[in-house]
């Protein structure tokens, strides 16, 4: 048996097919992963998401410390309920983890993958030397994901008024402390939506809730989907330690200003970017099959460049057809994937396939 979030006997009673996902049991889907899917894309669902890792950064130097230990820059946030999205490096430029960080009234807030809670919390702990600084884990709160056309306007009715009219009033990557739950405009789906994090003991009520005003729940298989959609990396298939950020896609969430911020791994991630603009590194970029067939993970693609590979693959729902992230040589021009032994020619796109249920590649 894995590890439970507060919601398992809510999934349970939902009819969920549970599965083994880094020692915990969550909600592969509720019965058809293509209908979940399609219940973002056009209306609204909820994830129990709450077995990702919260950790709280609170102290003095907080901001020192998370300047130092992030590639992006909190000095960005400059106002409690701000967020960005960012990543801890190694000092090779390697990703440790990517995470949303919040600034907070106590100071931040930062969610991480679950499966590389042992390690990022050892990261952060082992950083803290020479910073007055408290890094806490808060495995006592719960967190929903709300996504979809009417997420906002449908989970803000269920509230009180002063709760309701917060959240409806939210802009993108904004959050807004309600006492003891804090509510955010972020996501890993392309769509609107609003992440809940909450106190567990209330997770229940507030699903209960949103299942009753018809917010259908959706499992990690269409999440996935959904997210492969946007464009958005998966931590252990589109980037890991052995990644740069700068083969990631991620360049742009480097804050390279000002000049003086010594973040872990700046050196390095200078360094690829001068390789990356001579070509000598790859880059992550979109591929579409629009014919037969479903492109997967760990193939093997040739370009007029080299060979390359995919990192994450799947039948696109909302497109009708298979679509992948992959890793290949910059400069490439042309695409082929071995399709049962066939040289299929697939294109070569922008890594963002769906916004707001609209295709966003030409």
């Amino acid at each position: 048996m894995g590890k439970r979030t507060p919601l398992y006997q809510q999934h349970l009673n939902a009819g969920a097919k549970i599965v083994d996902f880094a020692g915990w049991d969550m909600p592969i889907n509720y019965g058809s992963q293509i209908e979940e899917h399609n219940q973002v894309r056009h209306a609204a669902g909820v994830f129990d998401v709450s077995h990702m890792t919260v950790v709280d950064v609170s102290g003095t130097e907080a901001q020192q410390y998370l300047r130092h230990l992030l590639a992006n820059d909190v000095a960005r946030l400059k106002e409690p309920g701000q967020a960005l999205y960012s990543a801890m490096l190694r000092t090779d430029g390697g990703v440790i983890d990517d995470l949303i960080v919040y600034r907070m009234s106590f100071g931040y807030r930062i969610v991480v993958n679950c499966a590389t809670r042992d390690k990022d919390l050892a990261w952060m702990n082992s950083q803290t030397d020479g910073f007055e600084v408290a890094v806490t884990e808060r495995p006592d709160l719960a967190i929903l994901a709300v996504h979809g056309p009417s997420s906002i306007e449908t989970a803000a009715a269920l509230l009180d008024q002063t709760k309701g009219e917060a959240v409806a009033g939210l802009k993108n990557f904004r959050g807004a402390e309600l006492g003891d739950w804090f509510v955010a405009r972020t996501g890993y789906t392309g769509e609107k939506g609003v992440e809940f994090i909450v106190p567990a003991e209330d997770a229940a009520e507030l699903w209960e809730q949103l299942l009753a005003a018809e917010v259908k729940p959706v499992g990690l298989g269409a999440r996935d989907t959904l997210r492969l959609e946007a464009g958005m990396n998966l931590y252990g298939q589109d980037m890991d330690e052995s990644t740069s950020p700068v083969v990631s896609n991620m360049a742009q969430t480097i804050a390279f200003e000002p000049a003086d911020r010594d973040f872990i791994g700046r050196a390095a991630v200078t360094d690829d970017l001068a390789a990356q603009a001579q070509g000598n590194l790859p880059e992550l970029v979109g591929l579409v099959l629009q014919g037969r067939g479903v492109l997967r993970a760990g193939q093997t693609v040739s370009t007029d460049r080299g060979e390359g590979q995919i990192t994450s693959g799947s039948y696109s729902p909302t497109l009708k057809h298979s679509i992948a992230l992959a890793r290949i040589p910059m400069g490439s021009t042309t695409c082929q994937v071995d399709m049962r032994g066939s040289a299929t020619e697939v294109r070569i796109v922008q890594p963002n396939f769906v916004r707001f249920g609209k295709k966003v590649f030409e």
